[in-house]
């Protein structure tokens, strides 16, 4: 059997092009849309918006702009040829392009979509932050950038932006979707993506209408604090699943809710740093300062006595206690 048979003629057939094709197509599309808009603002930094900034730090714009432009490039034509290879069995899956089920159906199954590509991914990013190996030569990648803009968001290496590609599609070739609910769970996804690296907590971003989603910080605080906060879409995931919540995340939430603006929240917890450092240093000088001011007062007084009864001959038995110094027997041959 001819093995290459399997992709003969694969360009002509128009599934091809508008299942892996089109789903990937869209899916840059979307990202995109939303990447590029929030981007630009990021490269102004406007003065009205400094006080949304999640990290009160100037963005990574001259270093990380172009070489995240030319992962999305490299990556996708990667991620295209990987599709390409992956054909014959693409076609096997149940996704179709027949009758599209009632709205409650489609809802429903993006619905389970993003539970299950948020169960996996939860796993599998945690996984990479466990495991050396692909820590040191895969997701580290990602993790160059510590404050990112929208663009960022794609900037990792090209198996790690594979295997979350696959992730994706896990859902839909289980349930057998329809083409057109694969390729609104792709547009979901990636807006999804985008925004957890925007790096503005904006009370107006229309991202927030959607349930459970704690919008771009808590993706943020995973690059700015390196471990925690795994999941993609939903935070519940680090609460059950092995408590990985970052702590600075939490205490942010807290502050959130007391209407304080990230500006107001990061000047906060850096206060309350400097508070517990002050109160450390102070805690570990001020014992030390006393015995050491407490050992220089006595020590003189006692030499100085010393020194008056040596000169006018006192002494006593070494096996009484001294007055002056309290000590039994006395250091001292001369003692009154």
């Amino acid at each position: 059997m001819d093995v290459f048979s399997y992709w003969q003629g694969f360009y002509n057939n128009l599934w091809f092009w508008q299942f892996p094709m089109a789903t990937l197509a869209i899916s840059m599309a979307a990202f995109l849309v939303v990447a590029i808009p929030w981007t630009v603002v990021a490269w102004l930094d406007p003065l009205s918006l400094r006080k949304y900034k999640i990290q009160q730090k100037p963005f990574e714009m001259k270093k990380f702009l172009l070489p995240s432009i030319g992962r999305i490039v490299v990556n996708n034509l990667i991620l295209a040829t990987l599709l390409v290879v992956s054909w014959p069995l693409l076609q096997l899956t149940g996704v179709h392009k027949g009758t599209l089920p009632v709205w409650y159906i489609i809802i429903a199954q993006l619905i389970f979509f993003v539970l299950l590509d948020d169960f996996l991914y939860y796993w599998m990013h945690h996984y990479m932050h466990e495991n050396k190996w692909l820590l040191r030569h895969i997701h580290s990648v990602h993790h160059r950038i510590r404050n990112t803009c929208g663009i960022n968001g794609n900037y990792m290496h090209w198996i790690e932006y594979s295997l979350t590609a696959m992730l994706t599609l896990v859902g839909p070739i289980l349930l057998g979707a329809h083409i057109y609910v694969v390729w609104m769970w792709v547009i979901l996804r990636q807006v999804e993506g985008a925004d957890g690296h925007i790096g503005y907590d904006i009370p107006w971003n229309p991202v927030h209408l959607l349930p459970m989603y704690q919008g771009p910080i808590y993706h943020d605080f995973h690059h700015a604090k390196f471990k925690g906060n795994y999941a993609g879409f939903l935070p519940y995931l680090d609460k059950y699943l092995g408590k990985t919540h970052i702590p600075a995340y939490l205490r942010y939430l807290k502050a959130k809710k007391q209407g304080l603006t990230p500006l107001e929240i990061e000047q906060g917890e850096l206060q309350a740093q400097k508070n517990k450092k002050t109160a450390t240093s102070l805690g570990a000088s001020k014992p030390q300062s006393i015995s050491t001011h407490l050992k220089a007062r006595y020590g003189l007084i006692h030499n100085i006595v010393r020194a008056l009864l040596n000169r006018y001959g006192v002494t006593r038995s070494r096996g009484t206690q001294c007055t002056i110094c309290g000590r039994s027997p006395c250091s001292d041959a001369k003692i009154h």
